[in-house]
């Protein structure tokens, strides 16, 4: 905190009298002040849950950690994803039974409302945009394709065929490729967004799932559910560098913001494995809920994770720093399976205290 001039008044030979302070002084006071303010109301932040058995995402905002929004969207919703500019969250619907449509709700996180309705593939379960947000790819499982999607037009401009049962999708930061995991393949699809076509297929452990790009862009994280254990990909080669043991049946995967640390949720093992980026080792195991499904990490500096656990229908907070479960929000709905955050209420992260 700046220190603020006084003047010390006494009598006598003793007596200080105040200085005038330069103007430019006061101006840089003011400036930390105002940065100060923005500092503070940067906190808060809008959780998105995505609720298989409600048919609802719920809005958890922080650092309160309460629900201030349910909204309805299609059938069974598996996923999301924000836009880059904050403005909208995609939600993959499954439509899991078989008169229902599968389709992508389109939210608008300035009102909380369906602002949209998007009809994709069977099953979408993935969604992942490209950096400028002018594209978001959605995994099908069960029509084994990746809809491509204009966000101007919000609808399909595209259909890419995969492996078998794509789960997982992952933008490179340069939005040159998407990696999309196949679970009955065992395989992950590599896509050029300037053609839209498969150039690669990466073959990594069994029924992977989950897949993160890392910041820097040079690899890829792929957990994989049935082989517990976490597949690296060199984006330069597109080979698998590294195969690292986590808990049983990892499912989604999150890398903090600095590129450190991987956090990947066990959905056998009630916990999270954080991973060292560095050394491809297990640091830490953190116990959260019962079947964890989602996890995303607050996103200037990474300081929370949020981890969506499906089976006691809440949301496990994490301390980064000491990788302690410090708080839980209960009451989300039924079945969460995925977090997405928005940090753009306040124009600046969400870093809670």
């Amino acid at each position: 905190m700046p220190i603020m001039p006084r003047t010390l008044s006494g009598s006598g030979v003793g007596r200080l009298r105040a200085r005038p302070v330069p103007l430019g002084s006061w101006l840089r006071v003011l400036m930390l002040l105002a940065l100060g303010a923005a500092s503070a109301a940067a906190q808060t932040c809008d959780l998105y849950v995505p609720t298989h058995k409600s048919n609802s995402v719920s809005v958890v905002r922080m650092p309160a950690g309460m629900v201030v929004s349910v909204i309805s969207v299609g059938v069974q919703p598996l996923s999301a994803a924000i836009t880059p500019d904050k403005t909208q969250v995609y939600v993959t619907n499954s439509g899991w039974i078989v008169t229902q449509p599968s389709t992508v709700s389109v939210i608008s996180t300035a009102t909380n409302s369906v602002v949209a309705t998007i009809p994709v593939g069977r099953f979408p379960v993935g969604v992942a945009f490209t950096p400028d947000g002018t594209r978001a790819y959605v995994a099908n499982q069960g029509s084994n394709d990746v809809s491509v999607i204009s966000t101007a037009a919000m609808a399909p401009i595209a259909n890419i065929p995969v492996g078998a049962e794509p789960w997982g999708v992952a933008v490179t930061p340069n939005g040159a490729f998407v990696y999309v995991t196949n679970q009955s393949s065992n395989t992950v699809s590599v896509i050029s967004t300037a053609t839209n076509t498969v150039v690669s297929s990466v073959p990594v452990g069994t029924s992977p799932t989950g897949a993160v790009v890392t910041p820097d862009g040079s690899q890829v994280y792929v957990a994989n559910y049935l082989s517990a254990n976490v597949s690296v990909v060199s984006t330069a080669t597109n080979t698998v560098v590294n195969t690292i043991t986590v808990g049983t049946r990892p499912v989604a995967i999150a890398i903090k913001p600095n590129g450190a640390t991987a956090y990947v949720a066990n959905d056998g093992s009630n916990s999270v494995s954080v991973v060292d980026t560095f050394s491809k080792m297990v640091v830490a195991t953190i116990d959260v809920g019962d079947t964890p499904r989602g996890v995303a990490f607050s996103p200037l500096f990474g300081d929370f994770a949020y981890v969506a656990n499906r089976l006691t229908n809440n949301v496990a907070r994490i301390n980064t720093a000491t990788n302690k479960v410090v708080s839980t929000i209960a009451a989300v709905g039924v079945f969460p399976e995925a977090v997405v955050i928005n940090d753009g209420l306040s124009g600046g992260s969400c870093e809670e205290p």
